[in-house]
């Protein structure tokens, strides 16, 4: 497996935009209905750091879940489609599937942020967390990739919600 397939994961289940002390009355999922856009950089152990992008399209299902199709652009690579299907299954704690995990995936709110855990293949973890930025508008997306216990890899990018077209 090419390690550089690992990163970066970019789902980021955020605040919407209000102030701190009015997000836990708001759904997290409603941040990525209709456009948003992560761009960040990537490093895996003994590579260079590498630029990433991803533009994503979401939507609230009848359901009350959140489908999230996202073009994930990594420098150097043809653009490529991940998918996402998440869904609240208590306060605070959401759980979902990703097409590039090899299982499923689980989101816990904690405090003002959001940690998503799940695996990929080669026995891979990934910890994400996603914080709100001031304004409500963007969130800051900080990933560790670990195998055997070791970072392997590590993402720090920006989402923001793009005005709809």
């Amino acid at each position: 497996m090419n390690p550089q397939h690992l990163l970066p994961i970019a789902l980021a289940l955020v605040a919407s935009p209000a102030p701190a002390s009015a997000q836990q009355s708001l759904d997290p999922l409603r941040f990525f209905e209709g456009r948003t856009e992560n761009v960040g950089t990537a490093k895996l152990l003994f590579h260079r750091p590498y630029r990433t992008r991803s533009i994503g399209v979401g939507w609230i299902e009848k359901d009350g879940s959140l489908t999230l199709v996202q073009r994930v652009e990594d420098e150097g690579k043809p653009p490529r489609e991940r998918r996402w299907h998440v869904r609240q299954t208590g306060a605070g704690h959401y759980s979902g599937t990703l097409s590039d995990a090899a299982g499923p995936v689980t989101i816990e709110k904690i405090g003002n942020a959001y940690c998503f855990r799940f695996a990929m293949k080669g026995n891979v973890g990934v910890e994400q967390w996603l914080t709100p930025m001031p304004g409500g508008g963007s969130a800051k997306s900080s990933i560790k990739v670990r195998k055997l216990g070791l970072t392997i890899g590590t993402s720090e990018a920006v989402i923001r919600k793009l005005a709809s077209r």
